[in-house]
């Protein structure tokens, strides 16, 4: 049996197909999971109760943490250093492997290419965070206590992947035939990931038995464009001009009193004021190359044109 734990986002709907490939026992565990197949297992949890999270483990060989919380600093501080150790209590309790979806927060400003071995430098209240609770899950792994690996990607790009800056503010713009927004600086390249690789690669990595103990980055495509490029694209895919402006930083100050997101986002800009360049190479030369960059966009703007 393979487990998903927090299986809602945009992620756990390309990772499900793909672990169909290898078991026909899926679990999807959540506050409120939804079937994606029709033969899954649903449980519902809450993945801040021990006891819960313990009974949503049982009988897994295999679980995936893909759980994704409020965009606040308070909640990210309160919550996800107690869902790590009630995970990682679970898996060790019934001998599950874990496989942990990870971002690249705890990295901080990097100048070059970030990959497997660039060292936490957090930038942010959020990178803190999610520095500490990756180093308590490769503590763990080190002390022989869980089999484990985190899976890093950069961030998400694909049909369907909503949780993200370019949904609201490019291609539902778009599809209006309204303006775009880019943020911070169109003149920098930025990585992303594109989610159906994504759903591939880390099913390739939970059922790999040498995969784990180890950080992975996940597929993104070494030809980055930046904010420019990928407007023009977008745009000619989806039939409109390519009009957008820039919210700069500054900006972002100016609004966030009145807004929640914005001023959750500020401290999070440098990671499109500067270039963001994800290396994904030791997945690549191991599994299989990312969409590139370029594709990645047109077919995620193709797919507003027809689901919105």
């Amino acid at each position: 049996m393979q487990t998903i734990l927090g299986s809602g986002g945009s992620i756990s709907k390309v990772l499900v197909p793909e672990l169909a490939k290898y078991t026909d026992h899926i679990r999807l565990a959540g506050r409120d999971p939804k079937p994606y197949t029709g033969r899954d297992e649903l449980f519902r949890v809450d993945l801040l109760d021990t006891e819960g999270t313990s009974r949503a483990v049982e009988g897994s060989d295999i679980v995936y943490l893909l759980a994704g919380l409020q965009y606040d600093i308070r909640v990210w501080k309160a919550s996800w250093p107690r869902i790590m150790a009630n995970v990682i209590e679970a898996c060790s309790k019934h001998k599950a492997k874990l496989v942990f979806l990870d971002n690249v927060y705890m990295y901080g400003l990097v100048k070059g290419w970030m990959n497997e071995e660039t060292p936490y430098n957090p930038y942010s209240r959020k990178g803190e965070v999610r520095a500490g609770i990756a180093n308590l899950l490769m503590d763990k792994v080190k002390q022989g206590d869980l089999q484990a690996l985190i899976a890093r990607s950069a961030d998400f790009l694909g049909p369907g992947a909503t949780n993200t800056f370019m949904h609201p503010m490019i291609f539902m713009k778009f599809k209006d035939k309204k303006s775009g927004q880019w943020i911070a600086n169109d003149n920098v390249r930025h990585s992303f990931s594109y989610t159906p690789d994504l759903g591939k690669a880390v099913a390739l990595l939970g059922n790999a038995p040498d995969a784990f103990n180890q950080v992975w980055h996940l597929p993104a495509a070494k030809d980055a464009v930046c904010g420019k490029e990928f407007i023009s694209i977008a745009a000619r895919a989806m039939g409109v001009d390519p009009k957008y402006s820039v919210l700069k930083t500054w900006m972002m100050r100016l609004v966030s009193p009145f807004s929640r997101m914005a001023l959750e986002s500020i401290e999070m800009a440098y990671q499109y004021e500067y270039e963001y360049l994800f290396d994904s190479s030791k997945f690549e030369s191991r599994f299989f190359k990312a969409t590139p960059s370029a594709e990645a966009v047109k077919l995620t703007a193709d797919s507003y044109k027809v689901v919105g």
